[in-house]
């Protein structure tokens, strides 16, 4: 279910998981509800928040405010794909992510499906491992991809350009293909 709410930018909102959590007192059983929502705007910038309260839309509302002040910018080749395979782990969730040449799609389950969405990544491939809790998913995931770094930033701590990185790669592929022969 994805929901556009309006503010300062069009966001795109995703409800991950909603659960109720039930208490009991003297009088019977008291409900509680907490969300787990992913906002992005669709270009790069993803957040995700929880939030908790005696109602579902109460507990949304708290969530997506949340994910919308946590938003981080996210380095996005060609717009569509992410520049490096990674992985990510939080707690004992782990999740490798690749990225995917034009036309393959999201391949991805459950919480890490809707954080691409909401990223604005249409090509990449994904995998969970370990722990399908949507909370350590979604940090495992933003974790991940937190530690993408651009041919920009690789070219700036070797001390070179971006084009001779490219170049680098190019002869090295080339040797290592003349040698296999």
């Amino acid at each position: 279910m994805a929901r556009r709410t309006k503010s300062d930018k069009e966001l795109i909102q995703r409800n991950v998981m909603v659960s109720r959590v039930s208490k009991v007192v003297k009088g019977g059983k008291r409900f509680n509800f907490s969300a787990l929502i992913v906002v992005g705007d669709g270009k790069g910038s993803v957040g995700f928040g929880v939030g908790k309260a005696k109602e579902v839309p109460d507990a949304i509302k708290k969530a997506t405010e949340r994910a919308s002040q946590n938003m981080e910018r996210v380095p996005l080749k060609e717009g569509r794909t992410i520049h490096q395979d990674v992985t990510g782990t939080y707690g004992s969730g782990r999740v490798h992510i690749r990225s995917a040449p034009r036309g393959t799609g999201v391949i991805a389950g459950g919480a890490m499906r809707s954080i691409f969405e909401s990223l604005g990544i249409r090509d990449v491939v994904a995998k969970m491992l370990n722990s399908s809790n949507p909370h350590n998913v979604v940090k495992a995931t933003l974790a991940a991809l937190r530690s993408i770094e651009t041919p920009r930033t690789v070219a700036m701590k070797r001390g070179l350009k971006v084009s001779d990185l490219f170049e680098k790669r190019a002869v090295h592929a080339n040797s290592v293909s003349e040698g296999e022969l």
